[in-house]
């Protein structure tokens, strides 16, 4: 029975019965003052926040949660208008939720294709904290998704003990730096240290590096100054639901 909801889930996003909405959040390319993605954030109905609708995912309903919430980002998204710009859309996941990553993923390609969004300007995004299973079977959700051609980014990046194995083991083609490595950086030299050498890394890697949780033009500049391109973060927009938010006038470095 388990394995059936398992499946049907995956196979039609049904099975997960608690309303809920997405939130935009623009993550912008400083160099060219664009938008280069907007980040897919659930929250509820109502608007309240993701824990509203995260608390009451279990491990009966997980897989069909995160087939439900790649829909809904996707269809949101180009109803709201991510076509008539370049920007990406970046969709969170759970590995865990990733019975088989070839069969887990034919949801999200026939969504895309029925209404017209490239594969290309796919972000699939999984966070550091998240509990997975074995690192092979990542491994394996995250070569699948780049042979499909997704990009894939680990996002919380410094939040977790983990970070740099999990950099060196999945090759993600982009790296959201924690806040809390972000929060206050203009002031603090051991933020600005280790922010910078990840600056370095990342271009010797080739990995994209984006900045997320930037709230205040201080840490803006510093991170600007510092090598990092794109940022994400309320100084710029905060997520806005069912709506492609532009980022604020006037944040030009």
């Amino acid at each position: 029975m388990k394995m059936e909801r398992i499946c049907s889930g995956c196979r039609d996003g049904t099975g997960f019965d608690v309303a809920f909405e997405m939130a935009y959040q623009p993550i912008v390319d400083t160099l060219t003052g664009t938008v280069f993605a907007y980040e897919a954030l659930v929250r509820g109905a109502d608007g309240s926040g993701a824990a509203s609708v995260l608390d009451k995912v279990d491990d009966l309903n997980r897989y069909a949660f995160d087939q439900a919430c790649r829909v809904k980002a996707i269809e949101t998204a180009m109803a709201a208008g991510l076509m008539s710009s370049d920007a990406r859309l970046s969709i969170n996941f759970l590995p865990n939720a990733v019975y088989s990553p070839m069969a887990c993923i034919q949801l999200t390609l026939k969504t895309a294709r029925e209404v017209g969004m490239p594969i290309d300007r796919l972000i699939f995004e999984f966070t550091e904290n998240e509990q997975m299973g074995s690192p092979e079977h990542v491994s394996s959700i995250i070569d699948t998704y780049k042979q499909i051609g997704f990009n894939v980014a680990i996002d919380d990046f410094g939040a977790g003990h983990s970070g740099l194995d999990m950099f060196a083991r999945f090759y993600p083609d982009e790296i959201k730096l924690d806040m809390e490595l972000v929060r206050g950086i203009d002031t603090d030299r051991r933020r600005r240290a280790i922010v910078s050498a990840m600056v370095g890394l990342c271009a010797e890697l080739d990995t994209l590096l984006i900045a997320e949780g930037v709230e205040t033009p201080a840490e803006a500049h510093a991170l600007h100054e510092l090598g990092v391109r794109y940022h994400q973060g309320y100084w710029y927009a905060r997520p806005t639901l069912g709506h492609l938010e532009a980022p604020r006038a006037g944040w030009r470095h």
